[in-house]
Protein backbone atom coordinates (compact mmCIF):
# COMPACT_ATOMS: atom_id res chain seq x y z
CA UNK A 1 0.00 0.00 0.00
CA UNK A 2 1.62 3.35 -1.31
CA UNK A 3 1.79 5.92 2.13
CA UNK A 4 1.03 9.68 0.97
CA UNK A 5 3.63 12.60 1.47
CA UNK A 6 3.35 13.48 5.00
CA UNK A 7 2.31 17.50 5.43
CA UNK A 8 4.66 20.07 5.47
CA UNK A 9 5.39 21.26 9.09
CA UNK A 10 4.53 24.86 7.76
CA UNK A 11 0.75 23.65 6.52
CA UNK A 12 0.42 23.04 10.51
CA UNK A 13 1.97 26.16 11.26
CA UNK A 14 -0.44 27.53 8.95
CA UNK A 15 -3.32 26.13 10.68
CA UNK A 16 -2.09 26.90 14.11
CA UNK A 17 -1.79 30.51 13.10
CA UNK A 18 -4.96 31.04 11.25
CA UNK A 19 -6.88 29.92 14.59
CA UNK A 20 -5.30 33.35 16.11
CA UNK A 21 -5.53 37.05 15.30
CA UNK A 22 -1.93 37.23 14.89
CA UNK A 23 -0.43 37.36 10.96
CA UNK A 24 2.48 36.04 9.83
CA UNK A 25 4.05 39.56 10.25
CA UNK A 26 3.14 39.96 14.08
CA UNK A 27 4.45 35.89 14.65
CA UNK A 28 8.05 36.77 13.25
CA UNK A 29 8.24 39.61 15.12
CA UNK A 30 6.88 37.76 18.54
CA UNK A 31 9.51 34.83 17.67
CA UNK A 32 12.33 37.61 17.03
CA UNK A 33 12.22 35.08 13.93
CA UNK A 34 12.43 36.50 9.99
CA UNK A 35 8.92 37.21 8.22
CA UNK A 36 10.33 36.49 5.34
CA UNK A 37 11.47 32.92 6.66
CA UNK A 38 8.75 32.51 8.41
CA UNK A 39 6.49 32.88 5.56
CA UNK A 40 8.77 30.43 3.71
CA UNK A 41 8.06 28.12 6.18
CA UNK A 42 4.10 28.18 5.96
CA UNK A 43 4.09 28.06 2.45
CA UNK A 44 6.07 24.79 2.61
CA UNK A 45 9.17 26.29 0.88
CA UNK A 46 11.34 26.25 3.77
CA UNK A 47 12.38 23.77 6.43
CA UNK A 48 11.51 24.21 9.97
CA UNK A 49 15.14 24.75 11.74
CA UNK A 50 16.04 23.81 15.08
CA UNK A 51 16.32 27.71 16.21
CA UNK A 52 12.32 27.69 14.80
CA UNK A 53 11.33 24.84 16.94
CA UNK A 54 12.58 26.00 19.67
CA UNK A 55 11.32 29.66 19.73
CA UNK A 56 7.80 28.21 18.29
CA UNK A 57 7.81 25.38 21.95
CA UNK A 58 9.03 28.70 23.82
CA UNK A 59 5.71 30.42 22.61
CA UNK A 60 3.48 27.52 23.80
CA UNK A 61 3.54 26.06 20.02
CA UNK A 62 3.82 22.50 20.83
CA UNK A 63 7.29 21.05 21.39
CA UNK A 64 10.36 21.53 19.76
CA UNK A 65 10.71 17.64 18.99
CA UNK A 66 6.89 17.52 17.61
CA UNK A 67 8.02 20.09 14.62
CA UNK A 68 11.53 18.67 14.34
CA UNK A 69 10.03 14.88 13.94
CA UNK A 70 7.36 16.24 11.76
CA UNK A 71 10.28 18.08 9.38
CA UNK A 72 12.26 14.98 9.48
CA UNK A 73 8.94 12.36 8.05
CA UNK A 74 8.65 14.83 5.81
CA UNK A 75 12.03 15.55 4.50
CA UNK A 76 12.71 12.01 4.43
CA UNK A 77 9.69 11.03 2.62
CA UNK A 78 10.53 13.65 -0.03
CA UNK A 79 14.33 11.79 0.11
CA UNK A 80 12.71 8.48 -0.69
CA UNK A 81 10.74 9.55 -3.72
CA UNK A 82 13.34 9.30 -6.31
CA UNK A 83 13.30 5.77 -7.84
CA UNK A 84 17.62 4.96 -7.22
CA UNK A 85 19.08 1.54 -9.28
CA UNK A 86 20.87 -0.40 -6.63
CA UNK A 87 24.66 -0.03 -7.21
CA UNK A 88 25.81 -3.21 -4.93
CA UNK A 89 25.09 -6.71 -5.73
CA UNK A 90 22.26 -8.36 -4.06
Amino acid sequence: MAMHSPPHPGAVLATVLEETPIKIAEAARRLHFSRVYLSGVVHGRKPIRADLAVRLERAGLSTARFWLSMQAAYDQWQAEQPAVERIAAA
